[in-house]
């Protein structure tokens, strides 16, 4: 017998469920009067019963309903939570309710249970909605719940696949016919293309492209035109992962569908665009950076998707170790001076960047960044967002945010030599500066910012340290085994003989990529006398790496060996990394 209130857990399998709702139904808990019932309770009876216990608290003769109106409240609490990803709904389950109902509504048939069937909800439904479901099902039914993003998942894989997959072949016929007759007009190909990215299928196609991306935690979307067919592909971990294969005929229709939703010229087919759209998936905002570029067999298009929701990560979960931890928050709490986050494109940059903020503003500090975009909201900071099209860039910003009287600057990029200049005087004049710049290692940043144009007698004033850091892919934790090394690598790196590594294998858990997560690799470069005192022009990267390392500077290459010897990471995917 089970308690009253049963602990909240997360079901992540039928039979689980079955066990978890006969346990309930036998006991003498709320949920389990709901089960006998055979139906739950609307939005409208939950918000009476929450009223009703509200306003009669404390009275001495309380109403007889009050007991019910309890046992509801009670119920709704105790209603189980269930991971959709690991409940394969069967056809015959799908097909109890239309795909016109689900979709309204939200709702979606997990599994029977005794005579009745388990519909899972993200939120409670309203009288209407009840009344539709016991005419189309002509049955009991409980629900269970379930996040708003798993629901449009399962919503997608079980009633829009079959219907979109005849409507696209229907348009994909329309496609090549229209090709066919356009082969001379090119024009009339394009007019075609903008009709059909108004059409249902195509709709719905680019919604499902967007919303399955964002709740695979991919970060970006590939769209690759070929010959005949162009394929989709998620960014997942880092990996590129081929979801899709489609006609190269509703190309122009999806893309044209892209640019619609992004609000760029859908004319325009010679030059390269760039565009942006917000969407919601669940309840969480989600920023989509649209580029879009001309290649052989049309356009290509990339899709970064932002979410801001997602959790900022402290300078604790950046992986540092203790004695490269203590230094870089010695950095962060001085009141002046530039410190530079480096490494390519995708690296973490930014997250490290935000991470030091969070830091320092508990220390009551004035901050104002200055982004494009803004990729993640941060409290008590002041965000500005540049405009590129109105030539609001880095340079416009910084000569009026210095008026603010900011004691902490973050820079998105130093792109240009205006913008690292201004930077560099903002750090002399007494303000503390985070920025970004694009170099392999921590000791080629003095190197570039002296190619930019920043005088040497700045680069030693101004800067305090550099964080070099790469993302590296984590090994699938279902599907590790012994790695082979090869022997070249293992000298490049520096292994010891007969050291053993592991790598993922690729299973159904990772998408069959052998990874799972990344985790940051770094390298942090204070500056000190030794390393000031040989700024100057014609001095090589290497000089100052020496000096870094002879002051403590673990190399990238030392730190990625370190984590592979964990088994968290392959000692190929530190080699692809930092060699």
């Amino acid at each position: 017998m089970l308690r009253e209130q049963l602990p909240e857990r997360v079901v992540v399998n039928p039979d689980e469920l079955e066990s978890l709702l006969d346990a309930h139904a036998e006991s003498s808990s709320a949920y389990g009067q709901l089960l006998k019932r055979g139906e739950p309770p609307s939005r409208q009876d939950v918000e009476r019963a929450r009223l009703l216990v509200t306003t009669t608290a404390g009275s001495k003769s309380p109403p007889p309903n009050l007991e019910v109106a309890k046992q509801t409240l009670h119920a709704i609490r105790d209603v189980p939570k269930v991971d959709l990803t690991h409940f394969d709904s069967t056809p015959a389950i799908a097909a109890l309710l239309t795909s016109a109902v689900v979709e309204r509504y939200r709702v979606v048939p997990v599994m029977r249970w005794r005579d009745a069937v388990v519909l899972a909800v993200s939120d409670l439904l309203d009288d209407d909605a009840l009344t539709v479901l016991r005419f189309a099902l002509q049955r009991h039914f409980v629900f269970v719940r379930a996040s708003g993003v798993q629901i449009d998942e399962a919503i997608n894989r079980l009633y829009r696949t079959a219907q979109e997959a005849e409507e696209l072949r229907a348009l994909t016929e329309l496609a090549l016919e229209q090709e066919r007759h356009a082969e001379q007009d090119d024009e009339r190909l394009w007019r075609d293309a903008e009709h059909v990215a108004k059409r249902a299928p195509i709709v719905n196609l680019v919604d499902t492209l967007l919303h399955e991306a964002a709740s695979m935690r991919a970060s970006d979307v590939h769209i690759r035109p070929g010959k005949h067919e162009f394929e989709v592909l998620y960014r997942i971990d880092g990996s590129l992962v081929p979801m899709r294969s489609l006609r190269a005929a509703l190309l122009p229709a999806v893309v044209s569908r892209i640019k619609i939703l992004s609000s760029l010229d859908i004319t325009e087919r010679r030059l390269p665009q760039d565009g942006r759209i917000r969407l919601d998936v669940g309840e969480q905002p989600i920023d989509l950076r649209i580029s879009i570029i001309p290649v052989q067999y049309g356009e290509s298009v990339v899709i970064r998707i932002l979410d801001k929701s997602a959790g900022l990560r402290s300078v604790d979960e950046i992986g540092f170790k203790d004695s490269d931890k203590a230094r870089f928050l010695d950095l962060i709490r001085r009141s002046y001076g530039i410190i530079l986050v480096t490494g390519p494109t995708g690296s973490g940059k930014t997250t490290t960047l935000y991470a030091a903020l969070q830091a320092v503003k508990k220390e009551n500090v004035n901050i104002i960044t200055v982004e494009d975009p803004i990729e993640y909201e941060l409290g008590k900071t002041r965000q500005i967002q540049l405009l590129p099209q109105i030539n609001f860039g880095f340079p416009q910003a910084l000569r009026h945010i210095l008026r603010h009287d900011p004691d902490v600057i973050m820079i998105g990029e130093m792109r240009d030599l205006e913008t690292c200049k201004i930077a560099v005087e903002s750090a002399l004049t007494g303000h503390l500066v985070f920025s970004t710049l694009h170099t392999n290692d921590a000791a080629s940043t003095l190197v570039r910012l002296l190619e930019i144009g920043i005088a040497p007698y700045m680069i030693r004033s101004a800067v305090i340290g550099v964080l070099a850091q790469r993302l590296v892919r984590k090994n699938c934790p279902h599907c590790r085994v012994e790695e082979k090394i090869d022997p070249l690598l293992a000298e490049n790196l520096g292994l010891k003989p007969g050291e053993k590594f592991l790598r993922g294998a690729g299973c159904e858990q990772c998408h069959f990529t052998g990874f799972a997560g990344r985790m940051a690799i770094y390298e942090l470069m204070v500056m000190n006398d030794q390393i000031r005192g040989r700024v100057a022009e014609g001095v090589a990267s290497d000089e100052f790496r020496h000096l870094a390392v002879e002051s403590g500077m673990i190399p990238l290459p030392v730190n990625g060996v370190e984590q592979a010897r964990t088994g968290n990471v392959s000692i190929a995917e530190i080699y692809r990394a930092c060699m």
